[in-house]
């Protein structure tokens, strides 16, 4: 008898915990809110070089070295209908060169950017693009 009572509070447990699931996940509408995270380790790099997300999801950037970076997209890499993105809030490339320290990430800082249009972008870090900090993101 105490076994086929303990199967009943465990079916009722998972019952209980399925729908918690299933209606956080309805809220939800099956996505978090970050889709995905980069980071910016010491070594110079992006990591991953290049991130994957779905239309409407946001990447964010988190700096994890010891020194200041930027995510600034190549204006010719970005989708014509997309907008234009870089830390510091800039709306082009030039502006985003020519202002660097106002789109500095300092270290344990981080930068986000919805992308609400599909296609593929290209980005790099201003101080260090020529040590080949670049990345990708792909927007399905």
């Amino acid at each position: 008898m105490v076994s086929k009572f303990y199967n009943r509070r465990s079916i009722l447990r998972l019952s209980t915990a399925t729908l918690a699931t299933l209606t956080t996940a309805g809220c939800l509408g099956g996505q978090s809110s970050s889709a995905q995270t980069v980071t910016m380790p010491g070594d110079l790099t992006f990591e991953p070089k290049t991130a994957t997300v779905e239309t409407g999801e946001t990447v964010t950037w988190t700096n994890e070295s010891d020194i200041d970076h930027t995510v600034t997209a190549y204006e010719e890499e970005v989708p014509d209908e997309a907008a234009y993105f870089a830390s510091g809030g800039f709306e082009s490339e030039r502006a985003a060169r020519n202002r660097i320290t106002e789109g500095l990430i300092a270290p344990g800082e981080n930068y986000e950017h919805t992308f609400e249009e599909p296609g593929t972008y290209g980005y790099f870090c201003i101080p260090h693009e020529s040590s080949g900090m670049v990345g990708t993101v792909r927007v399905r």
